[in-house]
């Protein structure tokens, strides 16, 4: 395998990042900005739990139904922020609507399907108020300081502020007998982080080398275990800047 196929190959699952649909029991995560309509889906047996990243909820409005069995309560916790919605036994409409003023200011209309699954959970990022923390946290040092801090924290698989985090988990291309999966990726206002999980599928060992795996415009790169037996594997940590990859 030549240098540049390599190389080839570490960009092509780079860029593999897309979206999932969630199954229809796991935790809902939701991008939403100031007057935006959130669509989600609420347990009609169980509590849904609704919480604002970086934000919580200030104030809820809806219409009351008139009738106790078509009419869905909520409760807020006050130190948290979060708000708890459950559904009466009976509850006819297939839909429930309410709007939510957040502490910072912002407004959400939330249009839930009612759904006959276990209880869930429901993550609103407003990319405004993300965007200026991850910015805020890029800030704190140098540009090149600062992706070696992105590369720490993927390492340690810690949260960063302000920035987006998807693990794809799937998402592997083979060539020759190495084998790449894409393992996660940390998205910022400037900066983008990818964990890269390489397999050494050959019969003998194999040596990562920093210089044969950077794709263009890498800002920093860390291999976690250089050499490789076979069958073992490493975990590969890129930082580039957003826009230059």
């Amino acid at each position: 395998m030549t240098l540049h196929a390599f190389k080839g190959l570490v960009t092509l699952v780079l860029g593999l990042v897309a979206p999932m649909a969630p199954p229809a029991h796991a935790d809902q995560f939701q991008m939403a900005a100031d007057n935006a309509r959130v669509p989600c889906g609420v347990s009609r047996r169980e509590l849904t739990r609704f919480s604002l990243v970086g934000d919580q909820f200030g104030a809820l409005n809806k219409v009351s139904a008139g009738t106790p069995y078509n009419d869905f309560s909520v409760t807020h916790d006050p130190l948290r922020g979060d708000i708890y919605i459950s559904v009466p036994d009976g509850f006819a409409p297939r839909t429930l609507t309410f709007f939510a003023t957040s502490k910072k200011g912002y407004v959400y209309q939330f249009v839930c399907e009612v759904r006959d699954v276990e209880s869930q959970q429901i993550f609103v990022t407003n990319p405004a108020i993300a965007s200026g923390e991850a910015r805020t946290w890029e800030e704190e040092t140098p540009l090149r300081t600062t992706a070696v801090r992105l590369i720490q924290a993927m390492a340690a698989n810690a949260t960063v502020a302000g920035y987006q985090v998807s693990q794809p988990g799937s998402t592997s291309r083979q060539s020759g007998n190495l084998l790449l999966t894409l393992m996660a990726e940390y998205r910022g206002a400037r900066l983008v982080g990818r964990a890269i999980r390489i397999q050494n599928r050959a019969v003998t060992a194999t040596t990562l080398a920093e210089a044969d795996l950077a794709p263009p415009g890498t800002l920093a790169l860390t291999i976690e275990r250089p050499e490789l037996a076979p069958g073992e594997a490493s975990m590969v940590f890129f930082v580039s800047e957003i826009g230059g990859q």
